[in-house]
């Protein structure tokens, strides 16, 4: 195995600076962190969404929110729901589905749910998918009865 504290950081040697890296006033680098969504309003000290310079991050969006639908419905309904607020904070936030990079997932049961949730994830994103993973757990520990998937990404601003 070699020693990787010995191999220099890619860019580090002779690195120009781009668009994407110039100093701000005062010396700091850029690109800061700016809250596109309000700070959640739950019991959850989180943004829902934050900007950093190209980037956007979303936070976890459930399934299902009783003050939106009364029952929770199953995990097509609620992955549809779930991707449905990811849209539209996206394009808040001035950007888009076909821009997410990262999706991550926590779903209950996904030896049951992965398909079903499939059949509707996949008509949300366009050609390429954004790469995508996921966390299998069972239902008492999603925070909330009725949840069965949680969901946050990572995209790009044109």
């Amino acid at each position: 195995m070699k020693n990787l504290a010995a191999v220099p950081l890619a860019g580090v040697a002779g690195h120009e600076m781009s668009v994407f890296d110039k100093p701000g006033k005062g010396g700091e680098w850029l690109p800061k962190k700016e809250q596109i969504a309000p700070v959640y309003k739950g019991s959850a000290p989180v943004s829902l969404c934050i900007r950093s310079g190209h980037l956007v991050f979303l936070s976890g969006i459930g399934g299902w929110y009783e003050h939106r639908r009364a029952e929770p419905g199953d995990i097509k309904v609620q992955i549809a729901s779930a991707l449905t607020d990811m849209k539209n904070q996206l394009e808040q936030a001035g950007t888009s589905m076909a821009n997410v990079l990262k999706v991550h997932m926590t779903v209950v049961d996904p030896n049951n749910n992965i398909g079903p949730l499939n059949e509707v994830y996949q008509t949300f994103f366009p050609d390429p998918k954004p790469a995508r993973s996921y966390t299998g757990c069972t239902a008492d520990l999603m925070g909330r009865d009725g949840i069965l998937v949680q969901i946050d990404c990572v995209a790009y601003i044109d």
